[in-house]
């Protein structure tokens, strides 16, 4: 039961960076085609800025492996 709740913490957290990081793309991801659209110059910065939320998920990915390994 416990490593069952430990896996359960660890999927959380993954999971729930991962559907922030889509939200956040999703709005982020279409503001940057717009301005893009009219600044063609603004793609790097565009790119930049589509990249940003996946760190959330990167951290989520930590967290997750700290609490796996830590908790085992």
């Amino acid at each position: 039961m416990e490593l069952g709740l430990i896996a359960i913490g660890a999927a959380i957290a993954i999971g729930l960076g991962a559907i922030a990081t889509g939200l956040a793309q999703a709005r982020i991801g279409s503001a940057a085609v717009g301005a893009i659209a009219e600044k063609p110059e603004l793609t790097s910065r565009a790119i930049l800025l589509v990249a940003i939320p996946e760190t959330l998920v990167i951290l989520g990915f930590a967290v997750a492996a700290m609490i796996l390994v830590l908790l085992r």
